[in-house]
């Protein structure tokens, strides 16, 4: 229980201790008892003007000092009031209050609060204006408050609470890596990225998040009303590594699919350049970093990795391309083409599944799951972005559990960032964990590969993916594109979908980049432009 609150009428002030309050109200409510301590009539009508004045002084004296139950005793609706007296110390950071209590209207009682609010840190004097209402107790005939939420303060609802915490203002601004500001009007897809970097680096960029009161839905949902600012904040600046140009070009190759997902890497680095998502722009879910989809074909460029380091096969070793292929069941290629005299390169170009699915015993059930973690850093859940990801799966297998997974199908699971990255790996030769933020200033780890590509893996890997893009499955959609290219295409059957989701990865010079799009068919005509479209900003 605290003490010392104050309650002051006109310029009268009374220190109300310990239960002074309830026992002045009954002193009123017993004044129609006779000499020999036997009840009077009981009280009916309207609340006279000191029962009013009396009962409006002992609540807020009672609530002034913390004494929730004892000031929700004094009013019609003890179990509501109690909670909300309560929470107004508790949820909305109510240190200490005071009231001046003004001339009654009728059974109207006026009075201004002066409550001093603390967050963590942030203090504040909060000074309003409210009123109580008096009435008559149906079953006690005490003159009671009349309780309603509007009593705490006039902004609040029904079922309304406060809260102080965090405010909707910004305390960051986020700028591209060349200090453009990034807009989430502008650049829709960074909605849900740019919040999460504020309230990740915020205060490390030397900015303070704003500190409100707001009255909170019933429900919970949306961040309420502000009522008060605690503390307005101080805006600071995050630079990212994201190009404003790069970011402009994939949020408008997206915008032309009803679902897209894309993101752009400098292979060099690691850091993202571009980051855009139908879905981030209508729903907040950001499917290019938080995807869990099988990616098809462009699994190869790691299956390719794998069988070109074990010597399960080279580039230009002649490897048949049949319409069907059995390893532990039957499988075909998309367009059900076969290709009899193909080398392997030309299976990669090709995009051949069956003739990827014919090495399926070259490799053990661990040794896909083993490439994608030693080399392409994926499946080991430690990328720090700077916000939240999921970093790839690729489970071990045996039968046809395994052949699915060398051609992206089965239970492999990949976003854009993570293609991306694999695009990326090819093209620098060493896994460089994707970032957001520069790592040393954000203070991230970065996750490292156990190793780099083998030069002659790398080289023959870089051979095969320009050969796709050049004259293969991805020659459509790079066409125009010059200097140093390489594509991979996918199309990732999914189960219950009529069309299968169409995949590309790509890099051109030192920019990566991988799209999905749902229910796209194949991948060269449908995410293939995308990509292209955010390479050639780059």
């Amino acid at each position: 229980m605290r003490t010392g609150a104050k309650v002051t009428v006109g310029v009268v002030t009374a220190a109300l201790l310990g239960g002074a309050g309830f026992g002045a109200y009954r002193l009123v409510d017993d004044v129609g008892r006779n000499a020999h301590g036997e009840a009077g009539p009981e009280r009916t009508g309207p609340p006279t003007a000191d029962e009013v004045e009396d009962t409006a002084r002992d609540f807020l004296a009672a609530w002034a000092r913390g004494d929730a139950e004892g000031a929700a005793a004094l009013t019609d609706n003890a179990q509501a009031a109690s909670a909300a007296l309560g929470g107004y110390r508790e949820g909305a950071g109510v240190r200490k209050v005071t009231f001046r209590q003004g001339a009654a209207a009728g059974a109207k009682v006026p009075f201004t609060v002066t409550a001093e609010v603390a967050f963590k840190d942030r203090h504040s004097t909060w000074t309003y204006e409210s009123s109580l209402g008096v009435v008559r107790g149906r079953t006690t005939g005490h003159a009671v408050v009349d309780w309603q939420p509007t009593v705490l303060h006039p902004g609040l609802a029904q079922g309304e609470t406060l809260r102080t915490g965090p405010g909707k203002a910004s305390g960051l601004k986020a700028v591209d890596r060349s200090g453009k500001e990034l807009d989430p009007k502008q650049f829709p897809s960074l909605t849900a990225v740019l919040p999460e970097l504020r309230k990740r680096f915020g205060e490390k960029a030397g900015g303070r998040e704003a500190v409100e009161v707001r009255a909170e839905r019933p429900d919970g949902t949306g961040p309420g009303r502000t009522l008060h600012v605690v503390d307005k904040g101080e805006t600071a600046t995050l630079r990212t590594t994201l190009d404003a140009r790069a970011q402009r070009a994939a949020e408008d190759a997206v915008a032309r699919r009803d679902e897209a997902s894309v993101v752009a890497l400098r292979p060099s680095t690691g850091e993202i350049l571009a980051v855009a998502d139908t879905g981030a722009r209508r729903a907040g879910f950001n499917a290019a970093l938080l995807g869990r989809t099988a990616p098809g074909s462009t699994m190869k460029v790691i299956t390719a990795a794998l069988l070109l380091e074990k010597g399960a096969a080279r580039p230009d070793q002649p490897l048949p391309c049949p319409q069907y292929a059995t390893y532990g069941k039957q499988f075909h290629n998309v367009e059900k083409s076969e290709n009899p005299g193909a080398s392997f390169a030309q299976d990669f170009a090709a995009s051949c599944n069956t003739a990827f699915v014919s090495l399926a015993g070259k490799v053990t059930d661990a040794d896909l799951g083993t490439e994608a973690r030693e080399v392409f850093g994926l499946g080991m859940d430690n990328w720090q972005t700077g916000v939240t990801t999921f970093d790839g799966r690729v489970p071990d297998g045996g039968g046809a559990e395994k052949a699915a997974a060398m051609i992206g199908q089965g239970q492999v699971q990949m976003n854009p960032l993570n293609m991306a990255s694999v695009a990326a790996t090819v093209k620098d030769g060493t896994f460089r964990q994707p970032h957001l933020v520069d790592p040393e200033q954000a203070g991230l780890k970065l996750a490292r590969a156990a190793r780099p590509l083998p030069r002659p893996v790398a080289d023959g890997l870089r051979r095969m993916m320009r050969l796709t893009a050049l004259g293969g499955t991805g020659r459509t959609a790079m066409a125009g594109l010059g200097g140093d290219v390489g594509a991979k295409t996918g199309s990732a059957e999914v189960d219950g979908q009529d069309r299968p989701n169409g995949w590309f990865t790509a890099y051109r010079g030192d920019m990566a980049a991988a799209a999905v799009i749902p229910r796209g068919g194949h991948g060269g005509d449908s995410a293939g432009p995308v990509v292209a479209a955010v390479l050639r900003a780059g």
